[in-house]
């Protein structure tokens, strides 16, 4: 009897490597701009300069994922595969990130700046919309 994989979990897988391939770049970026960029042009400008790095990272990556796991175009499996690498980033940056920088949830949207802290939540929406967007393509 032949066992072929069903959509729904290939779409969780789907979605874990989605997000390991964009939380393993960002946490390497990450590293580069608080030590190398930071210092020279100040916090906002490290972080708006990382954004669009981030971004076309996590294009590739959501390509890469759908052809290679190949994900069905449907809107439920590509979307699933967002969301599933969003809840994931989340649950790691609140129970790994936070504590490790010694912050609580309340501290770290405090001190979030307003403009770079805003693209950084609506990148958070494109990273979850990019599976689904790269099937329209």
């Amino acid at each position: 009897m032949s066992r072929e994989r069903r959509p729904m979990p290939r779409t969780i897988e789907a979605g874990v490597l989605y997000f390991a391939l964009v939380f393993g770049a960002g946490f390497l970026l990450g590293a580069l701009r608080t030590v190398g960029l930071v210092p020279r042009v100040g916090a906002r400008a490290a972080e708006l300069i990382e954004l669009p790095v981030m971004l076309a990272i996590c294009l590739a990556a959501a390509r890469f994922v759908t052809q290679r796991l190949a994900v069905p175009a449907a809107f439920g499996a590509r979307l699933a595969v967002g969301l599933i690498a969003l809840a994931l980033l989340l649950v790691c940056e609140f129970t790994l990130v936070l504590p490790l920088r010694g912050l609580t949830l309340e501290q770290y949207l405090a001190t979030r700046d307003p403009v770079s802290g805003t693209a950084y939540y609506l990148s958070l929406g494109v990273l979850a919309l990019l599976p689904l967007w790269v099937s329209r393509r």
